[in-house]
């Protein structure tokens, strides 16, 4: 299995162009923000609540994962704080990449937070709105990676290993020598897909099927706690992990 795309959508320009992870971002964003519109409305509530927070949950979402990235420091070569402390301007450069999804969560958190407060909402409850629609978009998002090429484990010889390009290669990985150009690799990104889709599905049948029963905060504790359970094994298949002692950050 190999991307059959090329990473730029659209090119622009001879540096410019619109990339396919963006647009995979941004669809991901707004399905799950449609997710949460309906739910608002489901349960009575005014959906342009969740339009109306969704710009401040994106850009606070968007500073949160880039400064993930940037105090990050992964293995395999990967840009991290020992990049950027040298190279200060490059962490505006947010078009070359570099977003973490625990950051972009915290962010995206914050925003909701900020704007029911200043809309006077329960927090708790937008919050269990948007949650089943985090983990969807996450679901989609992650397909960028497969794209890109990144996001891929150690080799495999499992038939559903992906092919990784040379120049997409981290260290060891770019020594063709010892791994050659058909070496297949786990599909890191696709283990993580698969758990957000089942996590979305879990969570929206869940507050689907079971509203009368549920405390405000319910939904998005289920999301808390379910991310990171998967995430915790699905980090032993990241090479590239920014590692804290013998366990990857974001097994912490």
């Amino acid at each position: 299995m190999k991307p059959p795309l090329d990473p730029i959508l659209i090119h622009l320009g001879p540096n410019f162009g619109i990339h396919w992870y963006g647009v995979l971002i941004v669809s991901g964003v707004m399905l799950g923000a449609v997710y949460a519109a309906w739910r608002a409305r489901q349960d009575g509530a005014n959906p342009d609540h969740v339009w109306n927070g969704l710009i401040a949950a994106i850009i606070l979402g968007i500073i949160g994962a880039r400064l993930y990235h940037v105090f990050s420091n992964p293995e395999g070569g990967m840009v991290g704080w020992d990049y950027y402390r040298q190279h200060p301007a490059e962490i505006l450069y947010i078009w070359h990449g570099g977003l973490g999804i625990y950051g972009a969560v915290v962010g995206g958190i914050l925003g909701v937070l900020l704007y029911a407060w200043r809309a006077g909402l329960r927090p708790l409850q937008w919050l269990d709105y948007g949650a089943p629609g985090l983990a969807l978009g996450q679901f989609i998002g992650r397909w960028g990676n497969f794209i890109n090429q990144e996001l891929y484990g150690p080799p495999t010889n499992s038939s559903w290993g992906l092919i990784i390009a040379p120049e997409y290669r981290i260290v060891p990985y770019n020594d063709l020598a010892t791994y050659p150009p058909d070496t297949l690799f786990h599909p890191t990104f696709l283990y993580e897909s698969l758990w957000c889709l089942l996590l979305f599905i879990v969570l929206a049948v869940i507050a689907q099927k079971l509203k009368d029963r549920l405390l405000g905060g319910d939904i998005v504790l289920g999301y808390v706690i379910g991310y990171p359970l998967g995430r915790f094994f699905i980090e032993y298949f990241r090479p590239d992990a920014w590692m804290i002692g013998p366990l990857a950050a974001a097994q912490l």
